[in-house]
């Protein structure tokens, strides 16, 4: 039988001092095979190239929708022949609202409403003073809250809360439109299994959101520093403070479907981002006009509801003082709040169903 030579002791040896070489050699030609292909694939999917003019032809995508007026009352004619589903889940927000953080405090709305009135000097004269005042406690009863010294607990508590209402709003609507009959206990037990990836890609939105907080910053500075006055600086300062915007705005366009897609089961977070990517690519400006449309009826409606109570409540309580202590105003700003997220997560649900329809239909 033909023996086969051993291999020598000098020859082994050598092998074995060039394996690792040979092992990191392969991994690094499978990392830079597999980014390649990432790569192809991506270019295989966007047409687009930066700072390449792109034809019409290659990223012409139909987007059938219907008008602005008829898709929001659409929205609101869903949400409302199913009253008493979503209306239990705005009853279950506001009282979870209420027992992680309060009412909010009557007496730090009250300390606030009278130092307006006592700071505005000559903001409020005119006809329309007290409209004006009324607007301004409103954004700045909003933006600060009237809940004094939160704690971190409150507000993990009140971010889980918002998570919490945004995939039972989901849930349900998916259920709904799917011909069944969800009841609001199935909702609020088995819509929070993607909790996690929710909030994984909610923290990507407020990294997306920088670029406006950047624009913000370099506005507030540029104001402090009297740079407004001069024209060449001021045109410097709002361009940038556009551009970053924009920056913003394009990145929510989509990441804001993509809470809808990291919904559906199996789904991770970064995969939701890149099929929300896919989704809006050559019909981005049509999604975020929708989006923008949806944020100018919610300014507009809040502002037609919230104003006349401010008014009222300011009204009443001076003719009697009794009921001071009545907090008609952060009780009914809990109530907008929880409505607005019922709404807001519908309307871009629904937007997101008719660009799958639209997909899914035959060109």
């Amino acid at each position: 039988m033909p023996t086969t030579k051993k291999p020598t002791k000098k020859k082994s040896v050598a092998l074995k001092r060039g394996a690792p070489k040979n092992r990191v050699i392969a991994s690094g030609a499978k990392v830079y095979g597999g980014m390649k292909g990432r790569v192809v694939k991506l270019t295989a999917r966007r047409p687009h190239r930066s700072f390449r003019l792109t034809r019409r032809r290659d990223y012409k995508r139909s987007l059938k929708l219907p008008g602005y007026w008829s898709f929001t009352i659409s929205t609101l004619k869903l949400l409302l022949t199913n009253w008493r589903l979503f209306g239990g889940l705005v009853l279950v927000y506001v009282v979870v609202s209420i027992v992680i953080g309060g009412f909010g405090a009557q007496d730090t709305y009250s300390n606030l409403a009278s130092s307006l009135k006592q700071s505005g000097g000559d903001l409020f004269k005119g006809n329309f003073g007290t409209v004006s005042q009324a607007t301004l406690l409103l954004i700045t009863s909003v933006t600060t809250g009237l809940t004094p010294n939160v704690t971190q607990a409150q507000s993990v508590l009140g971010g889980l809360a918002v998570f919490f209402g945004w995939l039972s709003t989901v849930w349900l609507l998916r259920n709904t439109l799917a011909g069944h009959k969800p009841r609001l206990r199935d909702g609020l037990y088995n819509s929070g299994s993607p909790v996690l990836a929710t909030v994984i890609v909610g923290f990507i939105i407020m990294l997306q959101l920088l670029p406006s907080a950047i624009g913000l910053i370099i506005y507030t500075a540029a104001q402090n520093s009297g740079l407004l006055e001069s024209g060449v600086s001021a045109m410097l300062v709002w361009m940038s403070v556009i551009l970053f915007s924009l920056l913003s705005l394009y990145w929510l366009s989509s990441s804001l479907i993509a809470l809808v897609i990291v919904t559906l089961p199996g789904m991770y977070p970064l995969q939701a981002i890149r099929a929300a990517g896919d989704m809006v690519i050559g019909r981005r400006l049509r999604v975020l006009y929708r989006l923008l449309w949806m944020a100018l009826v919610v300014a507009v409606t809040w502002l037609i509801i919230m104003i006349p109570i401010i008014l009222f409540d300011d009204w009443i309580k001076k003719l009697v003082s009794a009921i001071n202590w009545l907090p008609i105003v952060p009780f009914t700003i809990i109530a907008m709040g929880a409505l607005t997220l019922v709404y807001v997560s519908s309307y871009i649900y629904l937007l997101y169903r008719r660009i799958v329809d639209d997909d899914a239909s035959p060109a």
